[in-house]
């Protein structure tokens, strides 16, 4: 296959993730990234960056360019207790996807975008008092919950999948099976499973579901 062909195939089943790199969002991102890979499509993700000779933020446009779907999380909205800051960059990513949608070049407009917030379901609409222009949006709330961002990462990837998807139940269920068994694994490649990188993990993730399927 060209390069081209093959470039376009790999943009139309590439998912970006704008999400925090953070100890506490540890679980929902391993949780997003599992399920995008269950369903069929590939994770693309700042976290693949090693390239220092390159600015972050064009490597990340270039990624977002390169994936016909991206996944935002904007729940990290509260003031940072050390520098008493909010943190921008997820919003300033959803930002270039929403430009890239609706103003970048003609190949690119077909770019499909999923917002998702932490807040519980009352309160879904929190983010109109932090970001308006928003407003009309469709945000999916996933409440700090893995369970809840895996069933709106299976449901937006749905349409677009060859094949039936099953419920996020069973992909959690999928899930907690890796978990489990991760450990066991990484020392099997003479890796310390409190020390897996993001990579190490792709690779986990892959070996685990070629031998269950």
């Amino acid at each position: 296959m060209p390069k081209a062909e093959q470039a376009t195939d790999r943009r139309a089943r590439s998912v970006f993730v704008n999400c925090p790199f953070d100890p506490d969002y540890q679980a929902l991102f391993d949780a997003l990234v599992f399920a995008v890979i269950f369903c069929g499509f590939e994770v693309r993700s700042a976290l693949e960056i090693v390239d220092s000779g390159e600015a972050r933020l064009t490597k990340i446009v270039a990624l977002m360019e390169a994936s016909r779907f991206s996944i935002h999380d904007i729940s990290r909205t509260a003031l940072d207790p050390g520098s008493g800051l909010p943190r921008f960059n997820m919003p300033i990513e959803l930002g270039i996807a929403i430009g890239m949608k609706h103003l970048g070049r003609v190949k690119l407009r077909d770019h499909r975008l999923m917002v998702l917030d932490a807040a519980p379901p009352e309160k879904r609409y929190r983010y109109q008092q932090f970001a308006s222009d928003l407003a009309g949006t469709d945000i999916k709330v996933h409440a700090n919950a893995p369970t809840r961002a895996i069933g709106a990462v299976r449901d937006f990837l749905s349409p677009h999948s060859a094949n039936p998807l099953p419920h996020a139940k069973a992909i959690e269920s999928h899930r907690e099976q890796f978990e489990t068994v991760l450990p066991a694994m990484a020392i099997a490649a003479e890796q310390d499973p409190d020390e897996l990188t993001y990579v190490d993990r792709l690779r986990h993730i892959f070996a685990f579901l070629e031998r269950t399927e």
